[in-house]
């Protein structure tokens, strides 16, 4: 059976993946990766003009999926609270279930790589943080939160929980679940957002 380009491509990033699940000392190269597949490296190009092409595809997917479901939790959720809630939850368990590209959003798995893939990583970073500031901002004008707090600031101290988390998980070999003490973590940072006026007096 002839396996189509498409799918072929989406083989080859699988099992880029796959090999980032298993950090060894030497960075992944192409012929390990056409091993793994049990084709040649020529074959591999095809698909791909180069490996940074490879991990281009997998931040591709990184992107898409997380700030996908991020702006449909901002379409759905009436609550800016329920909002950033969710979205961290969102990021921790992205992780969580794939650790290979967990690799790929600390940078850990691109520090051998062309510059431009980090580059391209710290701008998802940047737009994960912009959403955050977005939801903080509609938490503030409904109320549930201080209206003076300093959305930016904020946003920025919601991302590196979230960004240490993936470091921690990534570092540990997988062995930290980045959801692990959730519930208790999100009530210090709801507490850090400042007091909800409804709730006082």
């Amino acid at each position: 059976m002839t396996t189509q380009p498409g799918e072929r491509k989406r083989q080859i990033l699988q099992t880029l993946a796959e090999m980032l699940e298993h950090p060894a000392p030497e960075k992944i190269t192409t012929a390990a990766l056409a091993a793994r597949l049990q084709v040649s490296e020529a074959a591999l190009y095809r698909h791909f003009a180069s490996k940074a092409q490879m991990y281009e595809g997998l931040i591709e997917f990184i992107e898409q999926t997380l700030l996908g479901l991020v702006n449909k939790i901002a379409a759905e959720e009436t609550g800016g609270l329920r909002q950033l809630e969710q979205s961290l939850a969102l990021m921790l368990g992205f992780a969580r279930k794939n650790p290979g590209m967990t690799r790929v959003l600390t940078g850990d798995a691109l520090v051998h790589e062309n510059p431009r893939l980090q580059s391209r990583v710290n701008q998802l970073h940047d737009r994960l943080e912009a959403s955050l500031k977005q939801s903080l901002r509609f938490a503030a004008s409904q109320g549930e939160i201080a209206a003076d707090g300093d959305a930016a600031g904020l946003a920025n101290l919601l991302l590196s929980f979230a960004a240490g988390r993936w470091q921690q998980f990534a570092k540990s070999g997988f062995k930290r679940d980045p959801l692990e003490y959730w519930p208790t973590q999100w009530g210090c940072l709801r507490a850090a957002l400042g007091n909800d006026p409804r709730n006082l007096g």
